[in-house]
């Protein structure tokens, strides 16, 4: 899958707070071989959970950027995260990234997991 036929709904999409916080974990993270990587894996109490870590790309994975965020998407994980938003909130109650998913039909309380 190309990069370039890839829409907004197709892809995840970045807010700007997500994508400053992002930039910071990646300069601490300093380790040019891996990236960052946004994806799903079975598990949580809706069914799937979400991947925000650092992984080594794979023939697999999309490589994508938005907003001087470079990140990579499993080809396979797009059928369950075209479309979503990653935002980071900072707020005194919540602070942490939220993924707004438009494919998920139902999630948990704590929104770390969805099932679609």
């Amino acid at each position: 899958m190309s990069t370039d036929l890839l829409t907004p709904t197709d892809s995840v999409i970045l807010t700007g707070s997500a994508a400053k916080q992002l930039r910071k974990l990646i300069e601490e993270e300093g380790d040019t071989e891996r990236m960052l990587r946004i994806g799903v894996k079975g598990g949580g109490c809706s069914g799937m959970s979400y991947i925000l870590a650092f992984d080594t790309p794979t023939d697999m994975d999309v490589r994508l950027e938005q907003d001087g965020v470079a990140f990579i998407v499993d080809k396979r994980h797009l059928l369950y995260l075209g479309g979503t938003e990653l935002d980071f909130s900072d707020g005194l109650d919540n602070r942490g990234f939220v993924f707004s998913n438009p494919n998920a039909t139902s999630t948990c309380g704590c929104g770390s997991s969805f099932s679609a």
